[in-house]
């Protein structure tokens, strides 16, 4: 296994929580005339440099100070990017707030994180298929804003797919061993390559597994300029260099619906994470691209927790270096020396040095690799026997026609929020699940719809009163 010769994989761990160094010496640092990112026109070392010094100077002037909390709500855009690490060389505690989060949605955040500073776009942004945009933002001062109550450099909230969203802090150690435990990673682009990014950087998947990786590793990083089939095509194509695509199981579907003019020989791997991939996925990718379809397994709160990235053991993946891992009645638990949470939030979340995940899992104690289930709390039980809603959705979402599904248990009853691009009905899925599923496992209800509600990193949602408010009305069955 190769790793990158970098100071963090040095070990280099010694960074302080506040201040510039660590934003200089293990994200900006290199020649300045090396390319680093790819936003339509390629933007150089030095040029982000400049960009950063001169947002830090106007953060700076609008009053942000060393241990101060700023909010960013912008698309991905070079304005991020610059602001972002403008903020962190100040020594601010940074809240990821995505762009598409509506005012509602902000309000209720900024009010629970108090930040003392917006960094918002200046006009409407309306560009739903773009990779990227070109931004003015504005600085916006928030009365109610406080200085960071903790030392963590960066606040992000859970995607809230299962109900109310957490807040999460991580620390620049913490940020900093998540990017050194990314160089340690067999599989992942190398000095030299490129990273075409489809997932938000608001995330942690674009952000840490994105943005920051790439910066540190000396990986130049491309956002297409449409996310479509062609603009990611065309954001592969580019360049002949190694080329990984990152993104979640969505962008993987989008990919499927067309197919290259040619071969693609610098299209390396599509990783994806976020969610389970749906049934024969795969083999259908497989089918349009000759290159490997590679796994990721993390969370907001760790990062990047196990991989796959060579598609050698699906469904299993392996835990990354450093991250310890158990599994405990059925439960994946990673473990971590404090709390990641922020406020307050459910204590049986973590305890004595342990990350409940809330995902069903197994681990073998051969290879050490572990196999994600699901939702722990898709194990439900109905009139004495055991049903993995996990397992009904699988099956449902390998029907022809259905596109999306989501499988609650509520009321004592299984209940099917279903997405369909053929006219099914209630009745006629029940019917084409007689051979798969056994009659207690088959949905009692049914909720047919054009598409089902997501978050805005993408995942599907499953607070069920999020789906209620979404579906037309039940479908008879």
């Amino acid at each position: 296994m190769s790793t990158i010769d970098s100071p963090l994989a040095a070990g280099r761990h010694d960074l302080p929580a506040h201040g510039t160094g660590w934003v200089d010496d293990v994200l900006l640092a290199g020649p300045g005339s090396e390319t680093c990112l790819v936003l339509g026109a390629p933007i150089t070392r030095a040029q982000l440099r400049a960009e950063v010094t001169s947002r830090q100077a106007r953060l700076t002037d609008a009053g942000l100070r060393p241990g101060g909390a700023i909010a960013l709500r912008l698309p991905s855009s070079l304005a991020y990017v610059a602001n972002l690490l403008a903020a962190w060389r100040i020594g601010a505690q940074v809240t990821l707030l995505d762009h598409r989060l509506s005012r509602g949605e902000v309000e209720r955040a900024l009010e629970r994180v108090g930040a003392q500073f917006l960094v918002q776009p200046a006009a409407a942004v309306v560009a739903p298929l773009r990779g990227f945009v070109t931004v003015d933002e504005t600085v916006v001062a928030l009365p109610a804003g406080r200085p960071a109550p903790t030392s963590h450099a960066l606040i992000q909230l859970s995607s809230g797919s299962t109900g109310p969203s957490k807040v999460i802090g991580r620390t620049v150690d913490d940020l900093v061993a998540e990017i050194e435990r990314y160089t340690r990673i067999d599989g992942v682009p190398r000095p030299g390559e490129r990273l075409v990014l489809l997932a938000s950087m608001a995330h942690v998947l674009g952000l840490v597994g994105g943005l920051l990786y790439a910066l540190h590793a000396h990986v130049r990083l491309t956002l297409p300029e449409r996310m479509t089939v062609g603009g990611v095509l065309g954001a592969i194509t580019a360049e002949s260099t190694p080329t990984t695509v990152i993104g979640v199981p969505v962008h993987l579907e989008m990919l499927m619906a067309g197919r290259p003019d040619g071969p693609l020989s610098q299209f390396v791997r599509m990783t994806t994470a976020g969610e389970l991939v749906r049934p024969g996925v795969r083999e259908r990718f497989a089918t349009c691209y000759d290159t490997v379809l590679a796994n990721m397994y993390g969370m907001t709160e760790v990062g990047v927790i196990a991989t796959d990235l060579f598609g050698a053991h699906r469904p299993g993946v392996r835990p990354a270096p450093g991250i310890d891992v158990r599994v405990v009645d059925g439960e994946l638990q990673v473990r971590r020396p404090v709390t990641p949470y922020v406020g307050l939030v459910d204590e049986s979340r973590w305890s004595d040095g342990w990350l409940r995940t809330r995902d069903a899992a197994s681990l073998d104690p051969v290879t050490g690799l572990v196999t994600i289930r699901g939702r722990l709390d898709s194990q439900v039980s109905i009139g004495g026997l055991k049903v993995d809603l996990t397992e009904v959705e699988q099956a449902i979402l390998d029907l022809p026609g259905v596109t999306e599904v989501v499988v609650t248990f509520d009321g004592g009853a299984i209940e099917a929020y279903t997405a369909v691009e053929k006219p099914w009905t209630g009745p006629e899925l029940d019917a084409a699940l007689e051979d798969v599923l056994a009659p207690y496992k088959r949905p009692l209800r049914w909720q047919l719809l054009e598409r089902l509600p997501r978050t805005s990193s993408g995942k599907v949602v499953r607070d069920v009163a999020v789906l209620r408010r979404a579906s037309a009305g039940p479908t008879p069955s």
